[in-house]
């Protein structure tokens, strides 16, 4: 029976890599091939990599993409995408090039704060408390002018300080919500220590204040931490053109094509099981693009699926009108980004997705993942309420099946022009694939 093992990460990576192989895997040697088999050959890049983060044993690949022939605000991009989902690539693209010859994509920033909490326990008087925090609001700003000045300097800092009870959620409950503004950092860091320095003076002052009782005195932070969810840090991407160039499909027309995606959109904000993957869809390719520059794709997952929920029940986080005969498709997310920090500045894929976007601003990159997301979205709903979504899929994901089967270049090539004009499912392609075998 494998034991508990002690002082796991003060072992060295080939200790780490003999103790994993040998205790949990079946075949050790081959185990620890195929871990160096994904080492990359330059040292000195391998041991950044390890360096990420703790433990560290191999490097673990998921393919970078491209979709090309993205207008956005009249420039044109190209877009990477990591993901290894198929066809996600492939219906960004065909969505970026239809909308290409029709105006493009449009996006407007709509706001860019984000929030952080200092989460305290106050047992008191309320309006002392209120006149406590009046009064010690200044010191909570200077005191952490040391954090701040750089911020500051860049344009960016802290932007506003309130006190909020809570105490109707939870007894004796309040907290510090503080807004920001970190410009082209995520922030995250920045954050954290400006909250870590409010509750540091919040409870010193407190203990000084000489209308608090003992009691009062004594507020207890419980913590001091940055919120993923970031509702006024929005923006806005769409796409609109007359119902008559809607000529997506040979068998349905621009005004049926129209009036079902608005349809399939209304069924996506009335069901939440709808819902749910409908905006699936849209993070594939917002994910796509947030992996390729290096941010934190669950914070903007987190994120996302509360502002979903933010009339009180899950719903779809994009939307379609008709009005005046022009079709418009457009989404609002809340999108916390950097370009600068964390991986920005160290992972070598990542500075040269930064170099294929044209180095974009904080505010640039949020309008080019909206538009990533928005993108996928069309794709996928024109796909379900024409021809089906697995027609389109299945065939992307035939070469997966391929290569599961082991397939040579030769076989492949074979199977692929069969289902050219046949369905394509699992099952279909096993049996197309032995009866060509034999």
């Amino acid at each position: 029976m494998t034991k508990p093992i002690s002082g796991f990460s003060k072992l060295t990576k080939a200790e780490k890599i003999d103790w994993i192989a040998k205790e949990y895997t079946k075949h050790p040697e081959a185990t620890k091939k195929i871990l160096s088999d994904y080492w990359n050959t330059d040292a000195q890049l391998q041991k950044l990599h390890d360096e990420f983060i703790e433990n560290t044993i191999s490097n673990f690949y998921l393919p970078l993409g491209i979709a090309p022939n993205f207008l956005i605000n009249g420039k044109l991009l190209s877009i990477p995408m990591v993901i290894e989902e198929s066809s996600v690539v492939a219906a960004a693209s065909k969505a970026a090039k239809f909308w290409l010859e029709r105006g493009g994509f449009k996006t407007t920033i709509i706001g860019t704060e984000k929030i952080g909490q200092v989460h305290f326990m106050f047992s008191g008087d309320l309006s002392k408390l209120q006149s406590f925090f009046n009064t010690v609001y200044s010191k909570l700003i200077s005191e952490a002018s040391s954090i701040t000045k750089n911020m500051e300097k860049r344009g960016g800092g802290i932007t506003k300080i309130e006190l909020r009870d809570k105490t109707d959620s939870l007894e004796n409950y309040y907290q510090l919500h503080c807004t920001f503004e970190t410009m082209d950092a995520m922030g995250a860091n920045f954050i954290n220590s400006c909250l870590e320095q409010f509750a540091t003076t919040f409870k010193k002052e407190a203990q000084n204040y000489a209308l608090f009782s003992n009691e009062e005195k004594n507020i207890e932070v419980v913590m001091s931490i940055l919120s993923n969810y970031t509702p006024n840090c929005l923006v806005k991407a769409e796409v609109s053109c007359p119902i008559e160039d809607l000529n997506l499909h040979k068998k349905v027309s621009p005004k049926e094509f129209a009036q079902k995606m608005i349809r399939a959109i209304a069924i996506a904000k009335a069901e939440p099981h709808r819902a749910v993957t409908h905006n699936k869809g849209i993070m594939n390719g917002v994910d796509a693009v947030v992996l390729a520059t290096g941010n934190d794709f669950r914070a903007i997952e987190a994120g996302v699926h509360a502002y979903a929920s933010k009339n009180g029940s899950y719903s779809s986080l994009t939307h379609a009108t008709i009005e005046n005969n022009i079709f418009k498709f457009w989404i609002e997310i809340p999108l916390a980004l950097g370009t600068i920090g964390g991986l920005t500045n160290l992972h070598p894929l990542v500075k040269l997705a930064f170099e294929i976007l044209q180095k974009p601003s904080a505010k640039e990159l949020m309008q080019i993942v909206a538009v990533a997301g928005l993108a996928q979205n069309f794709g996928a709903v024109s796909s379900l309420v024409t021809t089906g979504i697995q027609e389109g899929h299945m065939k992307m994901h035939l070469l997966n099946i391929l290569n599961q089967l082991g397939a040579t270049e030769t076989e492949k090539k074979a199977v692929i022009n069969h289902f050219k004009n046949n369905t394509v499912s699992h099952s279909a392609v096993i049996e197309a694939y032995e009866k060509l075998k034999k």
